[in-house]
């Protein structure tokens, strides 16, 4: 949306388990338009332990439900004093020609205060 408001996608990915193939959620994101009108990518894994983090719309905030840390609409803290030792983890996006938004998805190491990727 326009406003900036986040929404949230899948990330799906083939798999292969012995002969069959089948397509999975192996995660998920947030995506939103920047101010620029950019589009910012954020994992949806809290830094702090790896639940679920989840968008409150009524207070344009996101909300981990597992500790009760809080970011802002960029991914940025809430509060100094947060579980989580950083803010959401953000992705790097490509938006090509023809108006697709491309994301590299990627998990990182969670209880670090420093955004190390998993392999």
């Amino acid at each position: 949306p326009e406003d900036g408001t986040p929404v949230k996608f899948p990330i799906i990915a083939r798999r292969v388990d012995a002969w069959n193939q089948y397509e999975a959620a192996v995660g998920s994101i947030y995506l939103r338009r920047t101010e620029n009108g950019g589009v910012q990518a954020l994992n949806t894994t809290c830094p702090h332990a790896g639940c679920a983090i989840d968008y409150r719309g009524e207070t344009r905030k996101f909300f981990c439900p597992c500790h009760n840390s809080s970011f802002k609409l960029d991914g940025s803290l809430l509060e100094v004093k947060s579980p989580s030792p950083r803010g959401m983890d953000g992705l790097d996006v490509e938006i090509r020609g023809n108006g697709e938004v491309w994301v590299r998805y990627q998990n990182f190491q969670t209880g670090t205060a420093v955004k190390h990727a998993i392999s």
